[in-house]
C-alpha cells in the first residue's frame, strides 16, 4: 500500500501543537513558549526532526523531554517517526530565557514574588520554641497533602543548620542553574530547595547571621518556584536569625507553631509564636505534635503529657489579642517516622492512618489561595 501524507505545511502545523503540548519537567511551561525549541522539520517519509536547545549542557531531565517530545509528536496523522537532536542554549538565550521568567525584566537584584503586593501565594512558616517536636516532618507531610489537592507548592529548607527536608520528601534530584536563576528539583507535586542540595555530603554549615540572611534571600529570589498556591518555610528552632530575616523579607507570611504536649516544649513554643507580635506577622495556628501514643487496646498513652497544644493556643491569642487556633492534634506514629526517612510522607502512603488523618485536617484548613485585589475595583461611589 503507497504512502500517503497530507500536505506538509498541514503536517508541521500539527507537529509545532503536539509541541506546545510538552511542558519543560523543570520550569512547567510549554518548551515552545521558552525558545527551546530550535525547529522541527517534516521529511519526505513522515520523519520529524526536532531540534531543541536544553538550558543547561548536563540537564537532569533530558531523557523526560525525549520521551514527551516522541509521544506528542508521534501521535499526529502522517508522522512515521520522531529524532530529536539536543543542543544547549547560548549566554544570551539563557539571559533572555530568564528575563521572560522574570515577567520581562531584568534586575540587578531580583525580587521576592511572595512579598509583592500582588501575590496570591500564601506563605506559612513551620516554627517550633526547641527542637525535636517533629517540625520537619509535619511541615513535609502538609507539603504533600496540599499538593494531592491540587495545589501548586513549594517547600524552602530553612533550617540551615539541621536541614532534612529532602530525605523527609524524597527530593534526591538536584537544582538545575539557569544563568542567576535556579530551578528547584520537584517529589510528590512539591517543589523544594535546601542548602543541603549545595553541600558536599552531610558536611556541616557554620555560618553566622548575614550569611544565613543572604541564604534565605536567594532562596527567594533567585529560585523559579513558577506560580504557588502556597510555600511553607521548615524554620529552625527557637527565634534567632532566621525567624528575623523572615520577618524583614516576608513580612506578609503566616507563623504556624508545632509544639508537643510537654509543659517545657509548651513554654518555649509560646516564646517562638510570641515573636509575631514583634516583626507583625500572623499567627496562623498551633499543632501540638506526638500528643499520644494509641495502644492495641484503644487506650491512648500520654507520653508527654496533655494541653500542651491547647495552652499554647490561649498564651498567644491573650499575647497577640486574635484567636489563635489549635489547629490539630497528631498522634505519635512509628509510620511517620518510618515514611519520612524513606522520603514518602505518611499522607501519601497511608491516609488513614490516625496521624495522617490528623494532618491532612490541618491542610484542609490551609488549603486557602489568597486572591490579589490589584486591579479589582472595590464597587465603592461617592456620596
Amino acid at each position: 500500500m503507497a504512502y500517503m501524507s497530507a500536505p506538509a505545511s498541514t503536517i508541521e502545523d500539527a507537529v509545532l501543537a503536539a509541541l506546545a503540548t510538552v511542558d519543560d519537567p523543570e520550569i512547567h511551561r510549554p518548551i515552545t513558549d521558552l525558545g527551546m525549541v530550535r525547529s522541527a522539520t517534516v521529511g519526505g517519509e513522515g520523519v520529524v526532526r526536532v531540534e531543541l536547545l536544553l538550558t543547561v549542557a548536563g540537564c537532569p531531565l533530558r531523557d523526560k523531554l525525549r520521551t514527551d517530545i516522541t509521544a506528542a509528536v508521534s501521535a499526529v496523522p502522517g508522522v512515521t517517526g520522531v529524532e530529536i537532536d539536543f543542543g544547549v542554549m547560548s549566554p544570551e538565550q539563557r539571559q533572555a530565557l530568564q528575563t521572560k521568567l522574570r515577567g520581562g525584566t531584568a534586575a540587578a537584584e531580583p525580587v521576592i514574588p511572595f512579598a509583592q503586593p500582588g501575590s496570591r501565594t500564601r506563605v506559612y512558616a513551620v516554627a517550633s520554641g526547641k527542637g525535636g517536636v517533629g517540625k520537619s516532618s509535619v511541615t513535609v507531610n502538609l507539603a504533600a497533602a496540599l499538593a494531592a489537592r491540587g495545589l501548586s507548592v513549594g517547600v524552602v529548607d530553612a533550617d540551615i543548620y539541621g536541614h532534612s527536608v529532602p530525605r523527609m520528601l524524597g527530593a534526591n534530584g538536584s537544582p538545575t542553574r539557569v544563568e542567576d536563576m535556579i530551578m528547584p528539583p520537584e517529589a510528590h507535586g512539591v517543589k523544594v530547595i535546601s542548602i543541603g542540595m549545595f553541600t558536599a555530603g552531610n558536611a556541616a554549615v557554620v555560618w553566622r547571621g548575614p550569611m544565613l540572611h543572604r541564604a534565605l534571600q536567594q532562596f527567594l529570589a533567585d529560585v523559579y518556584w513558577g506560580d504557588l498556591d502556597v510555600l511553607l518555610l521548615d524554620l529552625p528552632p527557637g527565634t534567632g536569625d532566621v525567624a528575623i530575616s523572615l520577618a524583614q523579607l516576608l513580612p506578609n507570611a503566616e507563623i504556624l507553631v508545632v509544639t508537643t504536649p510537654q509543659t517545657a516544649a509548651a513554654e518555649v513554643a509560646e516564646r517562638a509564636g510570641a515573636i509575631a507580635l514583634q516583626t507583625h506577622q500572623r499567627l496562623v495556628g498551633v499543632v501540638e505534635n506526638m500528643s499520644w501514643l494509641e495502644l492495641p487496646t484503644g487506650e491512648r498513652m500520654e507520653i508527654f503529657g496533655s494541653g500542651g497544644g491547647a495552652t499554647v493556643a490561649e498564651s498567644l491569642t491573650r499575647t497577640v489579642g486574635a484567636t489563635v487556633p489549635l489547629l490539630g492534634q497528631v498522634p505519635l506514629d512509628t509510620r511517620v517516622r518510618e515514611s519520612g526517612d524513606a522520603g514518602r510522607p505518611i499522607v501519601l502512603v497511608d491516609p488513614t492512618a490516625p496521624a495522617a488523618v490528623a494532618l491532612s485536617a490541618v491542610a484542609d484548613r490551609l488549603a486557602v489561595r489568597r486572591e490579589s485585589l490589584v486591579g479589582k475595583p472595590l464597587g465603592l461611589k461617592p456620596r
